[in-house]
């Protein structure tokens, strides 16, 4: 797998800690968005959809260095929008890695070559880079082209600098296993150190709604991926085996929400990094105030699809911690990818969806214009 020992045993610790104080709720990995601006405008992103006044919105280092504090998370996962955008973005990177974090800098690369040198390359840095297949699936998905020879050309670079370089790829119904099975094969000759892969969520707000996997089409599809790579063995995922196991539809879980826990500019973002219905002010009041039994697959509707790493890598990484050996089996043989697949869970008594992110935005927009902030009510009565 492409997690480094020095991470695994760390994190490790950490989950063992957590679990022998029967810790129920606890968090994995910092989802940091510390603006929304972007200098692509992919198809199926939601999350850059915003006036420019929300656009212009940054968290600054103290801000970030709090949300960290706040939660103690062992990881940092910084995305957003394009955080090589973000002025302070190197100091807020040595800030992380002082407090002795992983830290994983997502970047859609286009700026990658302007700013590498503003980075030293550290055994707990990682720069992710966006990547969703090939040259046609990836210039596709970002809707321009020549970005994938980008990327390739910034991952050589930073490869050649002493860095740590994974990628993140999100993969639509429009994906072909053969040819991601293929695109996996020519990173890991690049010689990257990770990939994370993940199946797209269908963000409300994205401009391409056609193209998002349903939970059926997931599995097929990554057992259709699997298949040629060993049971996911033959390449380097920067994700726990029980993950994969779940994409492939193996097993059937829960999602973790408080798992990876988002900060953006408007706060903290409830429930999870893909919905946001609702803003903490601090990471106590995220946990302990967000009504979690509201949201997941089988009570929410907006859920109903989603088998996204943010939600289920901390559901994956539980079941390591209560059945080790049957991680262990699966790691050492690799995930099936043929025979039944585990029972769904059922989605016949979901709530239905709740369209709020106009309000979020009005009530943000009216912070921005007259610094102090709307109460629900005050937006609802516009």
């Amino acid at each position: 797998m492409g997690i480094p020992l020095l991470q695994a045993v760390r994190i490790g610790t950490y989950v063992l800690r957590q679990h022998l104080a029967r810790r129920e709720r606890y968090p994995l990995v910092l989802m940091l968005e510390p603006l929304f601006r972007c200098n692509l405008a992919c198809a199926g992103c939601g999350k850059i959809d915003y006036p420019d006044e929300i656009l212009d919105q940054r968290l600054s280092y103290d801000d970030c260095m709090t949300a960290i504090d706040e939660c103690g998370a062992p990881v940092v996962s910084i995305a957003g929008g394009e955080p090589l955008l973000h002025r302070e973005m190197p100091k807020i990177v040595n800030g992380f890695l002082a407090r002795k974090k992983f830290v994983i800098l997502c970047t859609n690369a286009l700026l990658l070559a302007k700013k590498i040198d503003d980075y030293k390359p550290h055994p707990a840095f990682t720069w992710s880079i966006h990547l969703d297949g090939n040259r046609a699936m990836h210039d596709k998905s970002v809707c321009l082209r020549g970005t994938y020879d980008k990327a390739v050309e910034a991952i050589r670079l930073a490869k050649s600098k002493g860095f740590r370089v994974s990628i993140n790829c999100t993969l639509f119904n429009d994906a072909d296993p053969a040819q991601v099975a293929e695109f996996f094969d020519e990173m890991k000759a690049l010689g990257l150190d990770g990939i994370t892969v993940s199946p797209g969520y269908a963000y409300e707000r994205a401009p391409d709604q056609q193209h998002f996997l349903n939970r059926t089409k997931t599995k097929e599809l990554f057992r259709g991926i699997l298949s040629r790579g060993n049971g996911g063995k033959k390449w380097p995922f920067s994700q726990s085996i029980n993950f994969l196991n779940f994409l492939a539809g193996n097993e059937s879980y829960h999602c973790t929400p408080w798992g990876n826990p988002t900060r953006t500019v408007f706060g903290w973002q409830k429930p999870c990094y893909l919905l946001g219905e609702g803003y903490a002010k601090t990471f106590r009041e995220l946990m302990d105030d967000t009504a979690w039994e509201k949201y997941g697959v089988g009570n929410y509707e907006k859920c109903a699809d989603c088998m996204v790493h943010s939600g289920f890598e901390a559901s994956a990484v539980k079941d390591m911690m209560r059945r080790p050996l049957k991680a262990l089996s699966v790691t050492l043989r690799g995930v099936r990818t043929d025979g039944p697949m585990a029972k769904d869970i059922s989605i016949d008594h979901q709530r239905r969806a709740e369209f709020v992110f106009s309000d979020h935005v009005q009530r943000k927009l009216t912070e921005i214009r007259t610094g102090k902030a709307a109460p629900e009510k005050a937006v609802a009565a516009e």
